[in-house]
């Protein structure tokens, strides 16, 4: 009788498997933690007619782009912030991160620590009776200083398809934060890292949805339907594609950003001929 219970009991399992389980709060299983990147579609040198890149500025602190800000630290439903993943994937040392200068050198998970504050010092410390002793201090990264992403892209257009394109290269996060040796905020670039090495991460990762949780994106939906705001911080040129902010200042530079992504949607709408 017990093993007739038994081999009816495995023929039960066979025929309806468990279900998968689910976070906590869900009331159904969500599928985005299996999602892949759609790739993207063939593109031979041939077919790019025009080119030119662009160095766009995202203030994460924008209405627009807090969803890639929050959450600061981790959800209950495993949902993160860009910084986190991006830092996450370096520190398993699953991806490469490089130089915010030199994109061809490497970085590792200590070099950005230490450009994001983390490591160890040493004070003295005056204790109940008066004496000073020596204290360690231990300073931990914070992810929540990187309040600005710098996203190099390339606009191009394809003549195969008859339609104007862009394509994201690199993501660079600047860390924002108060230097006390210099008595004011400062910026500082952390690494880049390759767009396309990150796109199936970003594909499993969900972003945040403001008007409805049933419909929540991924961060690689979130980048490639352009849903952030961002103002042009330069271009490509002669000059060694130098920073709109080098050689204008204050609303100058501002409506600089602006003729340059006037002179972007003049040239594709000039292409056309009715």
């Amino acid at each position: 009788m017990i093993k007739k219970t038994l081999l009816t009991g495995i023929m039960m399992m066979m025929l309806f498997p468990a279900a998968k389980s689910q976070s906590f709060g869900d009331i159904y299983k969500k599928s985005i933690e299996e999602n892949i990147a759609i790739p993207y579609s063939f593109l031979r040198e041939a077919d790019v007619m025009w080119s030119k890149k662009l160095w766009r500025l995202i203030d994460l602190r924008e209405k627009m782009n807090l969803p890639l800000y929050y959450p600061t630290t981790t959800t209950a439903d495993g949902r993160m912030s860009l910084a986190n993943i991006l830092l996450g994937e370096i520190k398993s040392g699953t991806i490469n991160a490089y130089d915010p200068v030199n994109m061809n050198v490497s970085v590792t998970y200590s070099d950005i620590e230490k450009l994001m504050g983390a490591g160890i010092d040493s004070t003295q410390i005056q204790d109940m009776s008066g004496v000073f002793r020596d204290t360690i201090l231990y300073a931990e990264a914070r992810t929540d200083q990187i309040m600005q992403l710098l996203v190099l892209e390339e606009w191009y257009f394809d003549k195969k398809h008859s339609r104007m394109d862009v394509r994201i290269i690199g993501l660079c996060p600047i860390r924002v934060y108060f230097n006390e040796d210099m008595g004011r905020m400062a910026r500082s670039m952390l690494f880049w890292v390759n767009f396309e090495d990150f796109r199936d991460t970003f594909a499993r990762h969900e972003a945040y949805n403001t008007f409805n949780d049933a419909q929540r994106i991924s961060y690689d939906d979130f980048f490639l339907q352009r849903r952030f705001s961002s103002i042009i911080y330069a271009e490509s040129n002669v000059y060694d594609d130098r920073q709109i902010n080098e050689y204008l200042l204050g609303k100058s530079a501002l409506y600089e950003a602006e003729r340059i992504k006037s002179e972007l949607m003049e040239f594709e709408h000039d292409l056309w001929e009715f």
